[in-house]
């Protein structure tokens, strides 16, 4: 039997080891704030910025047997704290977007309520589970701009959920941790882009604008997506791609892979559409 991590041990651990990564994250964020001369965005205003560049929403609430529907309720009124702190904020030329600035840590002091969280790679709960469906719409969305993303932590080690509603590639997501696994974008143009985002009785709903339209259009595909099975477990299996045209010339700017993924299925397989499943034979081949 393999020794078990420091955090692994018991839930007090567990603490101990998330609040010693905090603190880490802390000194060196200040490091880099000093040394690095790195912008943080933390302008906000009520006025839109003229051009919509992508909109986007996302279901709240997932209704299947597998899923905890009180977890599934904390998570819109967690949302619904979050949503107010990040909407209406300018993020400058030369400056970075970052989730967890803005948001803060999600304590039950200020309201924030026990949600789905991943923890040592198994589904679990803490308070402020969820936000990562905030960060995913985010992503979406930036995938659609010009901003450079420089922190995305990969979301691809499980697939939670059945497909329900879903409105984008299963995977293109990302994992967030307060305050260690940050969410950042960086604005490297000399537009100023604006985030709006905001809940409703049933979504997360977003828009992401700019003071001028782009020079590109962008696109953001799926491919090769199907699940098998692996020593007794389904896996999901997709790759994303992301092309950017020039709209004056029409000619491709880039066609690059962003990522694949290959997610151990946590729901029961008679959720999957058996179309999509690929025999053990077809992948020995």
């Amino acid at each position: 039997m393999a020794r078990k991590l420091f955090c692994e041990i018991n839930p007090l651990t567990y603490k101990i080891s998330a609040e010693k990564e905090i603190f880490k994250r802390r000194i060196k964020d200040l490091c880099k704030n000093l040394f690095s001369n790195i912008k943080l965005a933390k302008t906000k205003s009520n006025e839109m910025l003229p051009v919509l560049i992508k909109t986007h929403k996302s279901l709240i609430r997932r209704k299947f047997n597998n899923v905890n529907m009180h977890l599934q309720e904390n998570k819109a009124k967690s949302l619904s704290i979050a949503a107010p702190k990040i909407t209406g904020i300018l993020i400058k030329p030369k400056e970075t977007f970052s989730f967890w600035t803005l948001v803060g840590r999600t304590s039950k002091k200020k309201g924030y309520l026990e949600g789905v969280v991943i923890s040592n790679g198994k589904p679990s709960s803490g308070i402020g589970g969820g936000m990562c469906q905030f960060t995913n719409l985010l992503h979406w969305m930036i995938l659609h701009t010009d901003l450079e993303i420089t922190e995305h932590h990969h979301h691809n080690g499980l697939d939670l959920f059945p497909d329900f509603k879903r409105q984008i590639p299963f995977g293109a997501g990302t994992s967030i941790v307060h305050n260690y696994l940050d969410y950042r974008a960086k604005n490297n143009t000399d537009k100023t882009y604006q985030i709006i985002v905001y809940t409703t009785d049933e979504y997360l709903c977003g828009e992401i604008r700019c003071t001028e339209p782009l020079d590109v259009k962008i696109h953001i595909r799926e491919e090769e997506a199907y699940f098998y099975e692996l020593d007794g477990e389904m896996i999901r299996h997709n790759k994303i791609y992301k092309k950017v045209i020039d709209k004056s010339t029409g000619n491709t700017v880039y066609d690059k892979l962003l990522l694949e993924n290959n997610a151990k299925v946590m729901y029961d397989k008679e959720f999957i559409n058996k179309a999509m499943i690929k025999p053990q034979s077809e992948m020995l081949n």
